[in-house]
């Protein structure tokens, strides 16, 4: 057997495993989340109802289930992208619309790749907002709205993202054996610079952000950031109404650009006493640097991700190996962004659980600032409102969840 017929049969096998994985997991979400759908658990049985609990129930059910027809269609895609040779017929097409320039042969072919993919989400994108969130009370997108949205995205990853890519492809191009290194030190720079650029020329593009006009509660907030010793360009409010009824809060930005951004349906549902918790929440998560733990942890996984990519893209197996038959820089990068979800999906509850520990601190620094009952009735709020399973799967959420499941969290704030 050849290098390349073994690495397909490799690929082959850790896609079909990864894909029954992904499967079964959803089913357990499913079969786990109905089995508890009437009854609502102890610990929140005074703050949730039965019915809030069986919607929260048909909801995650309802999106699990779309998300195992999303699994089904994304495993296709790549079998046809690949072993269908239809990265390769992509690759031929931008070299015939353009034979004398490589770079513009390689954006379009991204660009291609990009409007398939685009192409295959729409309806899922479609279906989950006009019909799942709108059934469950949620959906506040118009359909010219969600245009807009589409169309700002599609100009952002064309301004944004054409330099990016062309930059990367002349790196790669110039650099020599170790092009690598300094396309992750590009890679890098560009991250840190949108995490500062982001709060106040892109997160405007599509939401309106006021200051925070309620006196009583903004005094509340900034006895708290005194108290934290943190300091804030400024709060604000943003209109996540016109899109959803969901609410929540967040830190934007870093340094001198530091943003605290509440959802106005947030603030609509949660009392003072109980935004100042959730807050006191996010700032745990600074106070513990995980925004620079979590941009650590990108930047040496990013390293030895284009590390490898550097050792595979002279191996002729593994373009053959995927279904291609003239390599290039180009059609490495998208061959590469494919695999490596196949084989890295496994490695989940990993991350999964670091993001979960890094909860627990936050929470544990809200009860040492401010009120640990006062973020407990606010998560359950939170819980309620946007329709959150109290009853996932341990499994499952082993593997998909970055926050701990509800019952342990809220167990563990009314222990402290």
């Amino acid at each position: 057997m050849s290098a390349a017929a073994l690495f397909s049969l490799i690929f082959l096998s850790a896609l079909l495993v990864s894909t029954l994985l992904r499967l079964w997991l959803g089913l357990r979400q499913i079969r786990h989340v109905n089995g508890h759908r009437e009854q609502v658990p102890t610990r929140f049985s005074e703050r949730i109802g039965l019915d809030q609990h069986r919607k929260a129930a048909d909801y995650t059910s309802t999106k699990t289930r779309l998300g195992l027809l999303e699994t089904l269609v994304g495993a296709a895609l790549v079998l046809i992208f690949t072993q269908g040779g239809l990265l390769q017929d992509c690759a031929d097409l931008a070299r015939h619309l353009f034979p004398g320039s490589p770079y513009a042969r390689d954006l379009s072919l991204f660009a291609l790749y990009g409007l398939i993919g685009l192409a295959v989400d729409l309806p899922f994108s479609l279906y989950r907002t006009f019909v799942i969130e709108a059934r469950f009370g949620f959906n506040k997108t118009t359909p010219r709205l969600f245009v807009s949205d589409l169309t700002k995205q599609l100009l952002l990853a064309v301004l944004l993202g054409g330099p990016l890519l062309l930059a990367v492809l002349w790196l790669m191009a110039r650099m020599g054996s170790a092009w690598w290194f300094w396309v992750w030190l590009f890679w890098l720079g560009f991250n840190l610079l949108m995490l500062a650029l982001y709060p106040t020329l892109i997160a405007p593009l599509f939401n309106r952000f006021t200051p925070l006009a309620d006196e009583g509660l903004k005094t509340r907030i900034e006895a708290l950031l005194q108290r934290c010793g943190f300091r804030s360009s400024g709060l604000f409010v943003m209109d996540g109404s016109k899109r959803s009824a969901h609410g929540n809060a967040y830190f934007t930005g870093f340094g001198a650009a530091k943003r605290i951004v509440f959802f106005d349906t947030l603030l609509e549902h949660l009392a003072p006493q109980e935004v100042e918790a959730v807050l006191a929440h996010e700032l745990g998560h600074f106070k513990h640097r995980h925004l620079w733990q979590r941009l650590g942890m990108m930047a040496v996984t990013g390293l030895g991700l284009l590390w490898l990519l550097g050792q595979l893209i002279d191996q002729t197996w593994f373009f053959a190996g995927l279904g291609v038959n003239q390599p290039g820089t180009a059609i490495a990068l998208l061959l590469f962004s494919m695999v490596l979800p196949v084989f890295t999906f496994p490695l989940s509850p990993l991350f999964s659980a670091l993001s979960r520990r890094h909860e627990y601190q936050a929470d544990a620094y809200a009860v040492a600032h401010a009120s640990g009952a006062d973020l407990a009735a606010a998560l359950a709020k939170l819980y309620r409102d946007n329709a959150s399973t109290l009853t996932p799967d341990p499994i499952h959420s082993m593997f998909y969840d970055s926050h701990p499941p509800a019952s342990l969290r809220i167990a563990r704030l009314e222990s402290v």
